[in-house]
């Protein structure tokens, strides 16, 4: 082989290894949405058994109200509803929602309305982060669902069907009835364990307010060790003072379940989202979290950074409470997702942001601006939720073989 020869084979060579070594972005979309009572139209209620072991998910599930005469139970309980009190016994739990969203309430919540809801909740998530990811969110959580059935049905929808997703789902002893969840495309991440953090809230005259837990899910996210938190904190009914102390209760049980996690496997990367029922500058979040305002504040003493504070700052909001716009839909994520660098070879954030298409806006009236919710009162308006979702987008550099 004369020399030119040679020379213009090495160059073929070094030009189809550049191909076969090319540097491509992978994005994840990582994100939640408040579904604005996500019921279904049976009637039920909480079955608890807790002679089975905790492990098992039918410890705590819904049941409808006119299976439980068929069901066991070895008590017409009277006390306080905690899991480790329930051991031993089968009780019968009824919430104060129980009927509200049946054919005949005031409601006439019917199969036709459902459908409409649920088609109407995936296509915004199926949107969720679509812009940079081209696909639906990795990770999606939900907030006031009923239980697990209206989830089942919600990812079947055709717009996230094709996505796989898995479900985190625990009933709560939420008042309501509501509880939060996740859903997760189950080819990118790989749930290693998932269980739930009681809050324990009171009133002022010292009755337990029940509210949701915080949600825990640990794995694999394409590869990356992650845990996600879902939340959302008891409600500032009764005034936003009054109810303060059951928010910084909150944010104390979060706080703590990031450092245990964060001990027990070092280099984990943290994500905690939800309906804070506080915007970031409030005590419980800023405070008793201690989730930062600038990504030049993080440190071992502070380690979370709220990706909404500079949002809240330039006066975004992803709802109106009484009238006064706020910026409760938030996520904070572990010192180790944010990096200066625009790309790395592992996961870090790219952007967050409150999604607010047209559609999601009521165009008229007294709620102008406003997220377009899916009721007024008892009437379904045929709207989509009374918060805006909020979205991270997180990125790293892969080498595409």
């Amino acid at each position: 082989m004369n020399m030119k020869k040679y020379i213009i084979l090495l160059a073929v060579l070094f030009f189809n290894f550049g191909f076969s070594q090319q540097k491509q972005v992978k994005r994840a979309a990582v994100a939640f949405l408040n579904v604005e009572n996500l019921w279904d139209t049976i009637p039920s209620a909480d079955y608890i058994d807790g002679t089975l072991p905790f492990s098992n998910p039918k410890f705590h599930r819904s049941v409808p109200i006119d299976s439980l005469k068929f069901l066991e139970t070895t008590e017409d309980y009277k006390g306080e509803w905690s899991n480790e009190l329930l051991i031993g016994k089968k009780v019968i739990r009824h919430q104060i929602l129980a009927t509200d969203f049946t054919a005949n309430s005031p409601k006439r919540w019917g199969t036709k309305y459902y459908n409409q809801k649920l088609a109407n909740e995936a296509k915004v998530i199926s949107e969720l982060g679509r812009q940079y990811t081209n696909d639906n969110p990795a990770i999606c959580g939900l907030i006031e669902v009923e239980n697990r059935q209206v989830i089942e049905d919600l990812i079947k929808q055709p717009v996230l069907a094709k996505s796989n997703y898995g479900i985190v789902h625990y009933n709560s002893y939420d008042a309501r009835g509501i509880d939060i969840a996740l859903i997760y495309q189950k080819n990118r991440f790989l749930v290693q364990n998932s269980y739930t953090k009681e809050i324990k809230a009171y009133n002022e005259d010292g009755r337990r307010q029940y509210t949701r837990d915080v949600l825990v899910a640990v794995g694999l996210l394409d590869g990356e060790k992650i845990a996600v938190f879902m939340n959302h904190w008891p409600s500032r009914s009764g005034g936003e003072a009054a109810s303060q102390p059951r928010r910084n209760a909150a944010a104390v049980v979060l706080k703590a379940e990031m450092a245990k996690l964060s001990a027990e496997y070092p280099g984990i990367k943290l994500i905690s989202m939800g309906d804070y029922n506080d915007d970031p500058v409030s005590p419980s979040l800023k405070k008793h979290l201690g989730a930062v305002e600038n990504p030049d504040e993080l440190s071992d003493k502070t380690p979370y950074y709220n990706l909404m504070y500079k949002l809240y700052k330039a006066g975004v909001a992803s709802l109106a409470y009484r009238d006064a716009p706020n910026l409760f839909d938030q996520i904070i994520i572990s010192q180790n997702l944010y990096s200066k660098e625009k790309l790395t070879p592992t996961y870090s954030i790219f952007k967050a942001e409150i999604y607010a298409p047209s559609y999601l806006v009521n165009k008229e009236g007294q709620w102008k601006g406003y997220p377009l919710r899916s009721w007024d009162g008892d009437r379904f308006t045929g709207g989509y939720s009374d918060h805006f979702p909020a979205v991270s987008i997180l990125q790293k550099e892969y080498i595409k073989k």
